[in-house]
């Protein structure tokens, strides 16, 4: 396609007011990848923010839907592997990179994001490169630079690719340091070679995995959850229009089923959007309560379960301050670091920092109270967080076991949750790692990190 570039597509200093040459096809999404880069890196936004529909809209105006995949999947691709790429550029950049060089840190990224790790003629990452550099003020004066270091990168992509080290390169100091505390050196390394994977796409199916599985070219899982090969448009599946299963990691489904929902039986859950597990606990035919903070995230589940055709009563409000009888279940899906899913969002290892932990662990230990208060006696709780990190998880509940006596744990068994010993810590709460359910197929393999805990408000 033929574009201007994004506006504000330098990284440093302001826009240019001088009117943009046209791009050479395939520029705009270089641009528009490095733009999405430099943003997420200096404003610690989410990648999945920074591709929202609106959000793309009114920074990428111009680029068609093959552009706006391709500046995705570019970014992506440098966010699993980032730590390889800074590496590899210290190979060619002696000096470091150059002073006040505007966006030139950004384009070398998506250069070299497509050279070591995406299906792109390398003339065609480098060429594009130079152009994308000449188009910034601040880097403009590099480009030979950026020519030169990009040809060698080509060159010596092998030896690159063979000395780049999952943990140690493209792992956060503070992550890796902290996953070897909590599971040691062999689990910590086995968690971020997983995070180099393409992550898998599981669905919850309302009935009948055998009969999805093989609609929709995948394999049930010992939980229950299909998991698909497929790359086609979610929206164009078989039965996604009818309401038949939706998009949901495997772990994920995992709490919801521990709370064993009855017909009738009036359940809560707090932080709810966007409504998977809601929807799973509406299937076994509950009275479910979904709250939230944002309406904009509950229009969306409201959504959904209209597709689905579930039905759900749908609550904005701060889950701390939220009012009503109490419930025969709570469900807390608590907000956290998201470290399990760098799998599936390997921005979140380098857009999180260690000083968020103590922050969201606080907010979870109000919630977990909250859902007690929310829970009549004798009824049950589950907890549930996608982060790696013991103080959102197992330090949740022994904590709240100190302070409150009124509460016990009900440990989870394993035929609960299909059969996965190794999800299970020494508690019986729910521990799942992204190493776990190991596949030969790495497209088959792995699950989204998650604890969950079960509790009981004693009658």
């Amino acid at each position: 396609m033929s574009a201007k570039p994004p506006s504000g597509f330098e990284a440093r200093g302001p826009r240019s007011p001088a009117p943009a040459p046209e791009m050479a096809p395939g520029l705009a999404a270089r641009v528009a990848a490095a733009q999405a880069i430099a943003d997420i890196l200096t404003s610690f936004r989410s990648l999945e923010e920074r591709f929202s529909a609106p959000e793309f809209e009114s920074r990428f105006a111009g680029l068609d839907a093959r552009d706006r995949a391709l500046a995705r999947s570019i970014a992506t691709a440098a966010f699993r592997r980032l730590g390889t790429i800074r590496k590899a550029f210290g190979l060619f950049l002696r000096k470091g990179l150059p002073r006040r060089a505007g966006a030139l840190e950004w384009i070398l990224i998506v250069a070299a994001a497509q050279i070591l790790f995406l299906d792109i003629p390398d003339r065609a990452a480098v060429d594009l490169a130079v152009r994308a550099t000449r188009l910034d003020p601040g880097a403009a004066p590099f480009a030979a630079l950026v020519n030169a270091v990009l040809r060698n990168l080509a060159q010596a992509k092998d030896e690159v690719l063979a000395v780049g080290d999952p943990l140690d390169d493209d792992t956060p100091q503070w992550l890796a340091a902290r996953w070897r505390a909590s599971y040691g050196e062999a689990t910590a390394r086995r968690i971020a070679q997983a995070h180099r994977n393409e992550p898998t796409l599981d669905v919850t199916v309302k009935s009948d995995p055998e009969g999805w599985a093989q609609r929709l070219d995948g394999i049930v899982l010992p939980t229950g959850s299909v998991r698909l090969i497929t790359h086609a448009p979610i929206a164009e599946l078989p039965g996604y229009p009818d309401g038949e299963w939706w998009v949901q990691d495997a772990a994920a489904a995992l709490p919801a089923r521990l709370l064993a929902a009855a017909p009738g039986a009036r359940i809560a859950e707090l932080c709810a959007a966007p409504g998977g597990k809601a929807a799973q606990l509406a299937l076994a035919g509950a009275k479910v309560t979904a709250v939230d903070r944002s309406a904009e995230r509950l229009k969306r589940l409201a959504a959904n379960f209209q597709r689905l055709r579930l039905e759900a009563e749908i609550a904005v409000a701060n889950a701390l301050t939220f009012e009503a009888p109490p419930f025969d279940a709570t469900l807390v899906d608590a907000p956290c670091s998201a470290t399990g899913t760098i799998r599936r969002h390997p921005d979140v290892a380098w857009i999180k920092r260690q000083g968020d932990l103590a922050t969201l662990a606080a907010l979870q230990s109000r919630l977990l109270d909250k859902a007690v208060m929310l829970t009549r006696p004798g009824g049950m709780i589950v907890y549930s967080t996608c982060s790696l990190e013991p103080e959102e998880g197992e330090a949740q509940i022994v904590a709240l076991l100190r302070r409150n006596p009124d509460v016990r744990r009900v440990p989870v068994a394993a035929s609960e949750i299909g059969g996965l010993d190794e999800c299970l810590n020494a508690a019986g709460e729910l521990r799942a790692l992204p190493c776990h359910l190991a596949n030969a197929d790495p497209r088959l393999s792995g699950l989204d990190g998650f604890f969950a805990a079960r509790l009981q408000r004693r009658p």
